[in-house]
């Protein structure tokens, strides 16, 4: 049965790649011309395999030979985006573009102690582990009296996932309590939610988060400013850093709702496809107020979209740094045994004809991921916005104000990212004392004087003239931390979006994307004068 799943696979790609072009590695092209060679090589590629399951030292596991190997392997030979989905793999592909899933609602992750234990990181305000109070710290024990001590976070998150409705019995440990905890909880709906609550960062300017783009996120964007009052809006801060991307259609749907009708927002071409583009389809009347995008190097694909068009047409002030550069077109195509494939047909282009793709050709993929220089810009690629601002492609989206988020010194590192120390402390704290907390609480002498002896306790290095240094610092960490355990992580993260320091830079800014937006409202007023 596995060989024969293998083969209906295996087939269907290598066609799908011959028929549907989008192949930038020109070996593959050549040898995919014809269907007769693409027959041949299907017919080569059976006979090794034989040979390799018949003769190698060890059993061949058809699966992990095929979806782990062969089609990952043939698709790295083209570029970085291209990508096989096994079954579980696309369920949560479809899950991401859906913006929803049925479980309990909890992120979890390895516990912080290093005892190889899963914990809660956080449970999703609303969902059902957060009406039953399960706790940030949380250790998940079992699932329906299935210890999990062996099994993986995958497995475990498996398990806690299910269809609406039905029951599961999860059984926590928490610090404080002597005997395991034992919750039931009803599985219901979880939404993937792209765009974060808007709130007012200062009176009259707006700041609303969107972390990527699934079927809903327009429409949710559009509720989410209606919500905060869109009409009253004297400037808005858009942030797009560490937005990895999406749905095209959804990219150009939030791009739109800020544009002039009829405003192109982004265009497409590839070897079998003409270029298309996409243009705003309703008019921004109502929307004219001035625009902050944030973006650093994790903003990529349909973030990179948005960036580019607002920055091309003028619309917005670009505040941050380079983004990551993905202006490949993935397409998905679904095939047998619930698996998938993402391949690349076409590039993107910006409204000025930009490249946002980086080059990729003579580097490994590992660099070409964790690349460093984020300051790099194509020369040969040089474009103008509508007001004759030069701009640069073939390297993502360079901002117009470069912002650098300060780094941490060697004991923030240490005690934030390295020792969890304000997680662990925290759970730790909540443990053995009450969990209420008043609204606007702040740590006090004591809670900080706690945390200096816990971190003597836990043999943490540090000196004394450190933690005097960064006594404010743990003071405002102490409380982002107590907020997400005690009230959620919606007011830990307006917390800690209110003591940003790029949100404070881009506040400052709103005076250039007003200036943008005044001479984009010229120069269209200009264009439609010229055409009567």
């Amino acid at each position: 049965m596995a060989n024969r799943r293998i083969f209906v696979v295996l087939p269907a790609i290598i066609f799908g790649c011959s028929i549907l072009g989008g192949v930038y590695g020109p070996g593959l092209a050549a040898a995919a011309s014809s269907e007769e060679d693409s027959r041949a090589a299907v017919d080569s590629f059976t006979k090794v395999y034989a040979l390799v399951e018949r003769n190698f030292a060890d059993p061949v596991t058809g699966d992990k030979a095929i979806y782990k190997g062969a089609i990952p392997g043939m698709l790295r030979t083209l570029d970085p985006h291209s990508n096989f989905f096994d079954p579980r793999e696309f369920q949560l592909l479809r899950e991401d573009q859906r913006g929803h899933y049925f479980g309990v609602g909890m992120q979890i992750g390895p516990s912080r102690m290093g005892n190889g234990k899963t914990i809660v990181i956080a449970p999703f305000p609303g969902a059902p582990a957060y009406k039953a109070g399960i706790r940030p710290g949380d250790t998940i024990l079992a699932v329906d009296d299935k210890p999990t001590d062996k099994l993986t976070l995958t497995e475990i998150a498996d398990l806690l996932k299910g269809p609406r409705g039905t029951h599961v019995k999860v059984t926590i440990g928490r610090d404080g309590s002597d005997a395991p905890l034992t919750f039931q909880l009803i599985r219901d709906e979880i939404p993937k939610d792209t765009v974060k609550k808007a709130f007012w960062i200062k009176p009259g300017i707006g700041y609303v988060n969107v972390e990527s783009f699934n079927e809903s996120t327009s429409h949710d964007l559009d509720e989410t400013l209606k919500a905060l009052g869109e009409n009253n809006l004297k400037g808005l801060i858009l942030d797009l850093r560490d937005n990895p991307g999406g749905l095209l259609n959804e990219g150009v749907a939030v791009a739109g709702r800020f544009l002039q009708k009829g405003q192109i927002i982004v265009s497409h071409k590839g070897r079998n496809s003409a270029e298309k583009p996409y243009v705003a389809k309703s008019s921004s009347t109502g929307r004219e107020y001035p625009i902050v995008v944030l973006v650093n190097g994790s903003s990529a694909s349909a973030a990179e979209i948005v960036a580019g068009a607002l920055q091309d047409h003028d619309r917005a002030w670009i505040l941050g740094e380079n983004t990551f550069g993905k202006g490949l077109v993935q397409t998905v195509y679904p095939l047998s045994e619930n698996t998938g494939l993402a391949l690349t047909t076409a590039r993107y282009y910006t409204p000025s004809g930009r490249l946002i793709q980086r080059d990729y050709s003579h580097i490994s993929f590992y660099d070409y991921y964790f690349h460093k220089d984020t300051d790099t810009r194509n020369l040969l690629d040089a474009k103008s916005t509508d007001s004759g601002r030069t701009v640069y492609g073939g390297d993502g989206i360079t901002p117009d104000e470069k912002f650098v988020e300060p780094k941490l010194d060697p004991f923030q590192v240490l005690v934030k990212h390295r020792k969890y120390a304000f997680f662990n402390f925290v759970s730790h704290y909540l443990g053995t004392h009450d969990s209420k907390l008043p609204q606007g609480w702040e740590p006090d002498t004591a809670i900080v004087e706690d945390f200096h002896q816990y971190l003597l306790d836990q043999k943490i290095p540090f000196t004394e003239a450190e933690f005097a240094q960064h006594h404010d610092w743990i003071k405002q960490e102490l409380r982002r931390e107590m907020y997400q355990s005690a009230f959620g992580i919606e007011d830990a993260r307006r917390l800690t979006i209110e003591t940003d320091p790029e949100v404070a830079k881009a506040v400052d800014a709103m005076p250039q994307a007003s200036a943008l937006l005044e001479r984009a409202k010229r120069i269209i007023a200009e264009r439609l004068s010229h055409a009567q």
